[in-house]
């Protein structure tokens, strides 16, 4: 079956974690946060937030995650160092982070427990900014752009928000991009027999 343009981008989208030093201009990445920005959110309130990281503040980022790597043991250890790499390799790098008005919109809407509410609309933040970093992933690919969201970042969460000046809660992603230093693909994926439960 002859595949679309938004499938195709979904099948050559891969994670790139060293770039070459070509600079993406600023066009480029409007380009990406704009189409980053189209991604449904519960409630519409798009409860998310980009922060574009470049030069000094790029290389000091790449630093605090260098030096933190020294408070774990491996893998985590080596995979913070990785990160840090891939982040000082990168001429831009993109972190998109919740900022919590879903959870106090939702409080204020549903009349529940609040904990329960808190945890309900947090979920709700995360799947939304999940989905804008997806919409980032492709669009940086299909404007030949390579791309990499840095889960291991989790673990120096707080470290990260004090340095982009955010107040402490969920970040959702810390992504290098740039060209794509050497042509490779991603690895290959399960097959559909492997994941697809069916139900009649």
């Amino acid at each position: 079956m002859k595949q679309n343009e938004i499938i195709n981008n979904i099948y050559q989208r891969h994670s790139v974690r060293q770039f070459t030093d070509e600079n993406v201009n600023d066009e480029l990445i409007k380009n990406i946060l704009d189409a980053a920005n189209q991604a449904p959110s519960a409630h519409n309130k798009q409860s998310w937030k980009f922060i574009v990281i470049k030069e000094k503040k790029k290389h000091d980022l790449a630093q605090l995650v260098a030096d933190s790597s020294s408070n774990f043991i491996k893998p985590s250890s080596s995979i913070l160092r990785m990160a840090a790499r891939s982040i000082e390799s990168a001429p831009v790098v993109i972190a998109v982070v919740n900022t919590g008005s879903l959870i106090e919109h939702g409080n204020d809407l549903f009349k529940v427990e609040k904990d329960l509410s808190n945890d309900f609309f947090r979920t709700m933040e995360i799947q939304s900014s999940a989905a804008a970093t997806e919409n980032l992933l492709l669009a940086a690919t299909s404007l030949g752009l390579g791309s990499v969201w840095l889960g291991i970042m989790f673990l120096v969460k707080n470290k990260v928000l004090s340095f982009l000046g955010e107040e402490k809660g969920e970040f959702m992603a810390v992504i290098p991009v740039g060209y794509p230093k050497k042509i490779s693909e991603g690895p290959l994926k399960k097959s559909l027999n492997y994941v697809v439960k069916e139900l009649k």
